[in-house]
């Protein structure tokens, strides 16, 4: 796909997204893929192994003495914010479930971090060909076009989405800020790509997004939301010493007429 940039870096995560993007749905499309559990609960499908093998490939020829963070490869490497080397972010599938099962709604994420700030983020989702594209400071694209937040001001009729985590022992609180979203909100969706989500909202098409996640399920997706005219943080203080943009605790993303009330809205239930 033709979108013009400048910027290395992000013609880099285009070309690369869309190289594993081409991989995942072959896959799909062979029917071949095995399933197996991490942790006994999130499930890994083989396809997301190649395509992290193929992503990591690219990056380590292309730049060598670049850092990488990956959710099914990469060692723990501390804090992002603490990484004294350029760095890349990457979810090779960003909704594994909805891939598993045929569904529409996953992407692969790449995001490259300089200096302590997401410089460029690319989210390809090749079932649908959208490919949402930002560089720091020059606006989020969709397909090559610009794309912006809505222009929603009432909480009774936004449109927000969340998700929950595989791992169910804390869903009492999860169910409580559902429950406020639902009886002050338009509706809620719940569609299973974080990084889909949140790139969604960059469209316009969800008013707002909230979550915990990891990083490499928002890194890339936060940038192109911001760059779209997004408001992005927190419905819980960032801990001291954190940086917040990489903070993966109740994350809360809106166009900037509902932040502060789907926030005051969150941080009670």
């Amino acid at each position: 796909m033709d979108v013009r940039t400048d910027n290395d870096y992000l013609r880099f995560a285009i070309a690369t997204a869309e190289e594993a993007g081409a991989l995942i749905q072959r896959e799909r499309d062979q029917a071949s893929l095995t399933h197996s559990f991490k942790g006994g609960t999130e499930l890994v499908t083989s396809a997301d192994l190649k395509a992290d093998a193929l992503i990591r490939e690219c990056i380590t020829t292309a730049w060598p003495d670049h850092l990488l963070v990956s959710e099914e490869s990469s060692p723990d490497l501390g804090l992002v914010e603490e990484m004294d080397k350029p760095l890349w972010i990457v979810d090779p599938i960003d909704g594994t479930v909805n891939y598993a099962h045929g569904h529409r709604q996953s992407a692969v994420s790449i995001a490259f971090v300089a200096n302590g700030r997401t410089e460029a983020g690319v989210v390809y989702n090749p079932f649908s060909a959208e490919l949402f594209t930002a560089a720091r400071g020059e606006g989020a694209l969709l397909n090559g076009e610009t794309i912006a937040v809505s222009a929603e001001t009432e909480l009774r009729r936004a449109l927000i989405a969340t998700g929950f985590p595989y791992e169910k022992s804390g869903l009492e609180p999860m169910v409580r800020r559902l429950r406020a979203v639902l009886t002050h909100c338009a509706d809620i969706r719940r569609l299973g790509s974080a990084a889909l989500d949140i790139c969604w909202v960059a469209a316009g098409r969800l008013d707002g997004y909230y979550e915990s996640l990891h990083v490499w399920d928002f890194a890339a997706a936060r940038l192109i939301a911001q760059e779209a005219g997004a408001h992005c943080g927190h419905f819980s203080e960032v801990p001291a010493g954190r940086e917040a943009e990489f903070y993966d605790n109740d994350l809360l993303i809106s166009n900037p007429a509902l932040f502060a009330q789907l926030r005051a809205l969150l941080a009670v239930a």
